[in-house]
Protein backbone atom coordinates (compact mmCIF):
# COMPACT_ATOMS: atom_id res chain seq x y z
CA UNK A 1 0.00 0.00 0.00
CA UNK A 2 1.70 2.88 -1.33
CA UNK A 3 -0.52 5.74 0.89
CA UNK A 4 0.72 4.02 4.18
CA UNK A 5 2.26 6.37 6.15
CA UNK A 6 2.95 5.00 8.99
CA UNK A 7 1.50 1.66 11.15
CA UNK A 8 1.94 -0.34 14.25
CA UNK A 9 5.10 -2.03 15.21
CA UNK A 10 3.69 -5.37 16.19
CA UNK A 11 1.72 -5.44 12.90
CA UNK A 12 4.77 -4.66 10.87
CA UNK A 13 6.82 -7.51 12.72
CA UNK A 14 3.97 -9.81 11.35
CA UNK A 15 3.71 -8.96 8.41
CA UNK A 16 7.01 -8.81 7.46
CA UNK A 17 6.95 -12.37 8.63
CA UNK A 18 9.88 -12.02 11.62
CA UNK A 19 6.87 -13.68 13.83
CA UNK A 20 4.20 -15.94 13.22
CA UNK A 21 1.60 -14.26 15.04
CA UNK A 22 1.35 -10.77 16.30
CA UNK A 23 0.93 -12.01 20.12
CA UNK A 24 4.61 -13.49 19.55
CA UNK A 25 5.50 -9.86 18.12
CA UNK A 26 3.88 -8.22 21.09
CA UNK A 27 5.66 -10.88 23.43
CA UNK A 28 9.25 -10.02 22.35
CA UNK A 29 8.53 -6.45 22.51
CA UNK A 30 7.11 -6.24 25.81
CA UNK A 31 10.20 -8.19 26.82
CA UNK A 32 12.57 -5.41 25.07
CA UNK A 33 13.93 -7.30 22.51
CA UNK A 34 13.09 -5.00 20.12
CA UNK A 35 14.09 -1.86 19.62
CA UNK A 36 13.57 1.22 17.01
CA UNK A 37 15.52 3.71 16.21
CA UNK A 38 17.75 2.67 19.42
CA UNK A 39 14.80 3.41 21.69
CA UNK A 40 13.15 0.53 23.62
CA UNK A 41 9.82 0.41 21.94
CA UNK A 42 5.93 -0.19 22.73
CA UNK A 43 3.41 -2.61 20.45
CA UNK A 44 1.84 0.11 19.77
CA UNK A 45 4.39 2.44 18.42
CA UNK A 46 4.36 4.01 14.93
CA UNK A 47 6.90 3.21 12.51
CA UNK A 48 7.75 4.99 9.54
CA UNK A 49 9.85 3.83 6.21
CA UNK A 50 13.49 4.80 7.44
CA UNK A 51 13.07 3.46 10.72
CA UNK A 52 15.87 0.83 12.00
CA UNK A 53 14.70 -1.96 14.07
CA UNK A 54 17.10 -3.39 16.56
CA UNK A 55 16.00 -7.17 17.53
CA UNK A 56 17.23 -10.72 19.00
CA UNK A 57 14.97 -13.95 17.71
CA UNK A 58 16.23 -16.80 18.99
CA UNK A 59 19.73 -15.38 20.41
CA UNK A 60 20.60 -14.07 16.80
CA UNK A 61 20.72 -10.56 16.07
CA UNK A 62 18.79 -8.49 13.56
CA UNK A 63 19.40 -5.11 12.28
CA UNK A 64 16.55 -4.47 9.66
CA UNK A 65 15.71 -0.52 7.67
CA UNK A 66 12.09 -0.67 7.06
CA UNK A 67 11.27 0.10 3.31
CA UNK A 68 8.03 -0.64 2.71
CA UNK A 69 4.42 -0.46 5.14
CA UNK A 70 1.62 -2.84 4.38
CA UNK A 71 -0.97 -4.08 6.66
CA UNK A 72 -1.47 -7.39 5.20
CA UNK A 73 0.88 -11.01 5.43
CA UNK A 74 2.29 -11.59 1.96
CA UNK A 75 4.40 -14.41 0.84
CA UNK A 76 7.84 -14.41 2.10
CA UNK A 77 9.48 -13.33 -1.16
CA UNK A 78 7.55 -10.21 -0.89
CA UNK A 79 7.95 -9.54 2.26
CA UNK A 80 11.69 -9.18 2.26
CA UNK A 81 10.84 -6.24 0.05
CA UNK A 82 9.65 -5.11 3.26
CA UNK A 83 12.97 -4.25 4.97
CA UNK A 84 16.72 -3.86 4.41
CA UNK A 85 19.25 -5.77 6.13
CA UNK A 86 22.33 -4.78 7.99
CA UNK A 87 25.09 -6.57 5.87
CA UNK A 88 27.96 -6.18 9.16
CA UNK A 89 25.38 -7.93 11.08
CA UNK A 90 24.03 -10.84 9.09
CA UNK A 91 27.69 -11.59 8.84
CA UNK A 92 27.93 -11.69 12.63
CA UNK A 93 24.57 -14.05 12.79
CA UNK A 94 26.12 -16.33 10.20
CA UNK A 95 28.87 -16.62 12.74
CA UNK A 96 27.11 -16.75 15.93
CA UNK A 97 25.10 -19.89 13.65
CA UNK A 98 28.42 -21.81 12.89
CA UNK A 99 29.69 -21.18 16.91
CA UNK A 100 26.19 -22.36 17.86
CA UNK A 101 26.19 -25.59 15.45
CA UNK A 102 29.68 -26.22 16.13
CA UNK A 103 28.99 -26.12 20.11
CA UNK A 104 25.84 -28.63 19.96
CA UNK A 105 28.20 -31.20 18.25
CA UNK A 106 30.52 -30.94 20.27
CA UNK A 107 28.01 -31.97 23.25
CA UNK A 108 26.02 -34.08 21.59
CA UNK A 109 24.60 -37.67 23.12
CA UNK A 110 26.71 -40.79 21.93
CA UNK A 111 23.29 -41.90 21.81
CA UNK A 112 22.27 -40.48 18.40
CA UNK A 113 19.73 -43.31 17.38
CA UNK A 114 17.49 -42.62 20.33
CA UNK A 115 17.12 -45.09 23.52
CA UNK A 116 20.08 -47.05 24.59
CA UNK A 117 20.75 -50.43 23.55
CA UNK A 118 19.93 -53.24 26.10
CA UNK A 119 23.75 -53.33 25.99
CA UNK A 120 23.75 -49.72 26.53
CA UNK A 121 21.90 -49.72 29.48
CA UNK A 122 23.67 -52.94 31.01
CA UNK A 123 27.53 -50.62 30.96
CA UNK A 124 25.98 -47.91 32.39
CA UNK A 125 24.61 -49.97 35.20
CA UNK A 126 27.81 -51.00 35.44
CA UNK A 127 29.77 -47.91 35.22
CA UNK A 128 26.65 -46.80 37.93
CA UNK A 129 27.88 -49.91 40.67
CA UNK A 130 31.50 -49.54 39.82
CA UNK A 131 31.11 -45.53 40.97
CA UNK A 132 29.20 -46.15 44.03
Amino acid sequence: MADLVSMRLDKWLWAARFFKTRGLAQKDIELGRVKVNGDKAKSSKTIQIGDVIEMRRNSLPYKVTVEKLNLQRRPAIEAKEMYREDEEVIKQRETLKLQMSLNSNMYSSPYKEGRPTKKDRRSIEKLKRNFN
